[in-house]
């Protein structure tokens, strides 16, 4: 085997991160309607939000909870809490389940990046 053979070989780690009060198991499932040729070359990690929903999910009926949301908001959802400890509890994450080539974010997690 040459030098750099393994290294071609091994998949791109991905960090997955759901949406707004579902899951990392509901995003697994979303994405397992893709090509399935695409898993061939990345090696997905699909972790929960930090923080139990607080309230309805809009996925209940559909796939079972519980459902986790990444930080929270006010009931008008004009202002956010425990962003901090969000980006916090995300950079432990990173440090030791990582390395990760990239990041897959839907919905909420999007103003975490």
């Amino acid at each position: 085997m040459e030098v750099g053979d393994e290294h071609r070989k091994r998949k791109m780690r991905i960090l997955c991160l759901h949406g707004f009060r579902t899951s990392g198991s509901f995003l697994k499932k979303q994405l397992s309607k893709w090509n399935p040729s695409i898993f061939a070359h990345f090696d997905l990690d699909f972790p929960d939000g930090l923080f139990p929903a607080g309230g309805k999910s809009e996925i209940e009926g559909i796939f079972p909870p519980p459902y986790f949301e990444w930080f929270q908001f006010n009931k008008e959802f004009t202002e956010y809490t425990n962003l901090e400890e969000c980006i916090s509890h995300l950079c432990e994450y990173i440090t030791s389940k990582g390395p990760f080539n990239g990041l897959l974010g839907f919905s909420q997690v999007e103003l975490v990046y």
